[in-house]
């Protein structure tokens, strides 16, 4: 943006300054940065939080004359929930104190900082421009203090949906979450799942080193067909070179699955130069359970995979076949 908008571009060192300072909350506020966001990209690179209601006059609201910003309101014809509404937000623009996290959602991320404390008037001609605005005094953060990546894909939907209020500026329920999310502190319930998941997946992998063969090869079987491939071969030893073919109905692909309980390296070479020399399919697949040494996964083709007893075990707990698995166990 031009003009009164463009402050400052923040450098890398106080981007570094600033997730090393101290970390001290006393609100915690969400802004939409301009209408539907408009305004998110400049701003986050200005370090600024820009704000609207050009409608009302800047010198009365950093008086604290709320009267006559109310007066002002109502001459445009605010009024009800919706005159409380704009009172508020002018309010907490303009009063809440520099320990005040602000945070907006912007370009599939969550995006926070602090707020100086003087509010300047901004733009009042242009309706593209904001009509006041506070300058950061943190850059604008997309990670963790720890350096996590705020994504919006990894964050409650319970907290990012706050993106789809109407207005522009509103506390919400979640902020205990937002704040151990920025500090990097765990999350307590997600602690307990992953470690049940780790303890699930280690007896799942126990429980595939002891099928039997006939057994291993009908669970590989399923977990295929559970992620969505379409079996079009035998299953087993009636093929030549492979154990069986499943095609992908949405891609139309064909993928080469070859299962082995014992394997080497010696094994999985013959069957690739055969997937390699045959060349009908677009993917290979070698499962196996056990080998005195790991298979090298070193500059493999892209759609080669090999799968151990480790990835079995996560994909048929995926697939939710681990009570299949319990019941084979003598």
């Amino acid at each position: 943006m031009q003009g009164q908008m463009h402050l400052r571009v923040d450098s890398k060192a106080q981007n570094k300054a600033a997730l090393a300072a101290p970390f001290d909350v006393s609100e915690v506020r969400y802004i939409k940065l301009g209408p539907a966001g408009k305004w998110s990209r400049q701003a986050i690179a200005d370090g600024i939080i820009p704000f609207g209601y050009r409608f009302v006059d800047h010198a009365a609201c950093a008086k604290g004359d709320w009267q006559e910003v109310r007066r002002q309101l109502i001459a445009v014809g605010r009024k009800d929930r919706v005159l409380k509404d704009d009172e508020r937000e002018l309010r907490e623009f303009y009063e809440l104190g520099p320990n005040t996290l602000w945070f907006t959602i912007a370009d599939g991320h969550l995006w926070w900082t602090f707020a100086q404390s003087a509010v300047t008037e901004g733009n009042t001609n242009d309706p593209d421009f904001p009509a006041r605005l506070r300058q950061t005094r943190t850059p604008w953060c997309n990670t963790s203090l720890t350096g996590e990546p705020l994504a919006i894909r990894g964050l409650s939907s319970a907290l990012t949906s706050v993106a789809g209020y109407r207005r522009t500026i509103c506390g919400v329920k979640q902020s205990d979450y937002l704040l151990r999310r920025i500090q990097g502190a765990p999350e307590p319930l997600r602690t307990k799942a992953k470690q049940l998941v780790a303890d699930l997946t280690s007896t799942a992998v126990e429980m595939v080193r002891q099928l039997d063969w006939r057994d291993f090869e009908t669970l590989v079987d399923l977990i295929f067909a559970r992620g969505g491939y379409h079996r079009t071969s035998a299953l087993g030893g009636t093929q030549a070179d492979v154990d069986f073919i499943a095609q992908q109905p949405l891609t139309d692909a064909y993928a080469w699955v070859q299962i082995k309980s014992q394997a080497s390296q010696a094994i999985f070479d013959d069957y690739l130069g055969r997937f390699l020399r045959d060349g009908s399919a677009q993917s290979f697949f070698f499962v196996y359970h056990s080998a005195e040494r790991g298979i090298r996964l070193q500059n493999l083709p892209m759609n080669v995979h090999v799968w151990s007893a480790e990835k079995i075990a996560a994909a048929a707990i995926e697939a939710g076949l681990f009570g299949w698995l319990a019941e084979r166990m003598l």
